[in-house]
């Protein structure tokens, strides 16, 4: 194969339609845009969104909702993961090492959810009401 051998695939490129070009084309005289208004003239459209002068949809509903932007600087963990992971200690540079919350996070919460045998101590890390009962069951602390 040479650089000055290579072609599109068979049917990738095609003639663009020529339009305006007389009677005979069937696409002469108003090239398919249809009689007057702004659609059949060149240059002439509108902004995205624009309804022909009517309030627009995104202007007629109402404005709702907010997502914090220190939501990224959270992080959670579950039972199943710290079981998985298999230390005895676990702080918040051990769950960045193992990839269990990003590099970014700077409160890690553990949650209920799976189950845990394994003692683990937590240090610098949160748990919610239900994990912090599995935990203590397991023979673990939160500090």
């Amino acid at each position: 194969m040479e650089l000055n051998g290579i072609k599109p695939g068979q049917g990738a490129k095609h003639a663009k339609r020529r339009v305006g070009r007389g009677i005979g084309s069937g696409l002469g005289k108003t090239a398919g845009r249809g009689h007057k208004g702004q659609k059949s003239r060149s240059g002439g459209y509108h902004k995205v969104g624009f309804e022909g002068g009517q309030m627009p949809m995104q202007r007629r509903l109402p404005k709702r909702g907010f997502k914090s932007h220190l939501l990224k600087f959270n992080a959670e963990v579950t039972l199943t993961a710290l079981e998985q992971l298999g230390l005895a200690e676990v702080d918040l540079l051990a769950l960045k090492q193992a990839g269990l919350v990003g590099q970014l996070a700077k409160n890690v919460k553990v949650i209920k959810s799976g189950e845990l045998t394994k003692a683990v101590k937590l240090s610098g890390i949160a748990a919610t009401a239900g994990a912090k009962v599995v935990i203590e069951a397991a023979g673990g602390s939160i500090a």
